[in-house]
């Protein structure tokens, strides 16, 4: 099992994930891969094979009316592919997240197509580092635009008319208010993708109606053969925050939106998903074979919260920290 962070290593804050600069001074992919070279290093030093890369690695890239950007994929093919190998050397699993506002579904046909654009750029990108399959792009399905039912049809579609070669690198996620486990099954069975388990999201939002480890399980079982599944995993942010209101006025409490990731992982939380999701493998009457899965970590303090996880996991459940890959380094 892995375990993996999102874009900024923040024990390294000197490091940059993209080239972040403004459109006016002509910002690039191959600026971006440099900066994720030296990521590359980091990751190695500390143990780390699975990252998720900026959606930002190249600038402006599928921007409808920045066409000035739009080669950039084909311009650093030299350097995308010398990346690539340093990744395959170093065993990394790299994926994308595509940004919320790639909403494939929209009735809007401008929206739709930019989206479109967006993932297809995002795939491009992983295919010019020869990534192998396990390396994915992931989406939402989008919005409900007063139908649920029609903007999963519609989701459908979309993909359906995706280049092939963007499609074979989609998955789909649930996702937290409008669309949960079984929307993006129903949807993934339709269009032939994989979906990834969000368990946050599920918690939000698909806690009525389908049981955890089905849910788990069922997600894990669209994922090719020969492909290892990945899942992603947060703490929600619970607690109350006091606001100092002045001198003339008492402290105001209030409670922050549990949508919103917490800083680090809750180890007893994590420990007990995992045990659960083992005891259920042994006890089914006719259980399926539960496949080894990879863990993308969406807490707030990134590549910190790996680490922390890993301290937590050896000192509360070694059974499962010797069942991390690599092995962890103190």
């Amino acid at each position: 099992m892995r375990l993996g962070f999102v874009v900024k290593p923040l024990a390294r804050p000197e490091l940059k994930s993209h080239d972040s600069r403004r459109w006016q001074n002509s910002p690039h992919l191959t600026v971006s891969l440099a900066y994720l070279r030296d990521v590359f290093g980091y990751l190695k030093s500390a143990g780390i094979t699975m990252y998720r890369m900026s959606s930002d690695l190249a600038p402006y890239a599928s921007h409808p009316d920045m066409p000035q950007f739009r080669n950039q994929v084909e311009e650093s093919a030299t350097e995308l592919a010398e990346l690539g190998g340093t990744a395959r050397e170093l065993g990394l699993r790299l994926s994308f997240h595509a940004v919320a506002a790639t909403v494939i579904n929209s009735p809007d046909p401008r929206v739709a197509a930019n989206a479109a654009t967006d993932l297809t750029v995002l795939a491009a990108i992983l295919d010019g580092m020869g990534m192998g399959p396990e390396s994915v792009v992931v989406t939402h399905i989008g919005g409900t635009y007063g139908s649920p039912q029609a903007a999963r049809e519609r989701c459908v579609h979309a993909i359906d008319a995706l280049p092939p070669a963007t499609r074979s690198r989609l998955v789909i996620e649930n996702d937290d208010v409008r669309f949960g486990v079984r929307d993006a099954l129903w949807v993934a069975e339709r269009a032939g993708i994989p979906v990834v388990f969000d368990r946050l999201h599920y918690r939000l939002k698909g806690w009525d109606e389908i049981d955890e480890q089905e849910a788990l399980h069922a997600c894990l079982r669209t994922w090719p053969a020969g492909v290892r599944p990945k899942i992603h995993w947060s703490t929600p942010r619970t607690e109350w925050l006091v606001e100092d209101q002045g001198a003339d006025a008492a402290p105001k409490a209030r409670q922050t939106r549990w949508m919103y990731h917490s800083d680090y992982v809750n180890p007893f939380e994590f420990v007990d998903f995992l045990r659960a999701a083992a005891r259920r493998d042994r006890s089914d009457r006719n259980p399926p074979t539960l496949p080894p899965f990879d863990i993308m970590l969406e807490a707030r303090a990134k590549d910190l919260a790996l680490a922390q996880l890993r301290r937590d996991l050896a000192r509360y459940a070694p059974e499962l920290a010797d069942q991390l890959e690599p092995a962890a380094i103190p």
